[in-house]
């Protein structure tokens, strides 16, 4: 199979590969979704897009845990933003969340919480009860390369699929 955008030896339909996802991501992979076997020394973003084809910086997408405080309280959330933007933390998720405080979680609460990969958490297969906000530039994607939950591999999924995943708000602004 030939992925839709960058350079792969090694692509095929995600459901065919749930030996190489971890549990929640594997369990929530759909027919769409295309799994791209990698080199997990050449995870990182602007490394990945050098090995695998330059086009994939403007079409990769990075999923980050954020904790949102207000008094006691402690929500956790994913953000989905363009690879070319981060996340508008203190402004878009501090008042979409109505915490006092946004900051990005500890990356043993990331991992455990997740059950991923740092450096490969995707949206696909997060905690349903998690809000998964979603930048409206990532929706409007044809295709938008993503983490598979492992620093090996990555996933190919329509931009507008992530707008169905469980929990999922498509926000303006999200990006900056």
């Amino acid at each position: 199979m030939r992925a839709p955008i960058g350079s792969f030896e090694d692509a095929s339909p995600a459901t065919e590969r749930l030996d190489l996802l971890p549990p929640p991501v594997a369990a929530a992979v759909t027919a769409e979704m295309i799994h791209v076997d990698s080199d997990p020394d050449k995870a990182d973003t602007a490394v990945f897009a050098a090995a695998y084809g330059p086009g994939l910086l403007e079409t990769s997408a990075n999923c980050v845990v954020v904790a949102g405080k207000r008094g006691g309280e402690v929500t956790l959330a994913a953000c989905v933003v363009l690879s070319t933007t981060r996340v508008d933390v203190n402004g878009t998720v501090r008042r979409h969340l109505g915490a006092r405080k946004v900051s990005f979680a500890a990356m043993d609460t990331a991992v455990g919480e997740t059950g991923m990969e740092y450096g490969g958490i995707t949206p696909v297969g997060l905690p349903a009860h998690w809000p998964l906000l979603i930048d409206s530039a990532v929706v409007n994607t044809p295709y938008v390369l993503l983490g598979s939950g492992y620093r090996r591999g990555k996933l190919i999924v329509p931009g507008k699929t992530l707008a169905a995943l469980p929990g999922a708000e498509v926000l303006d602004g999200l990006g900056i």
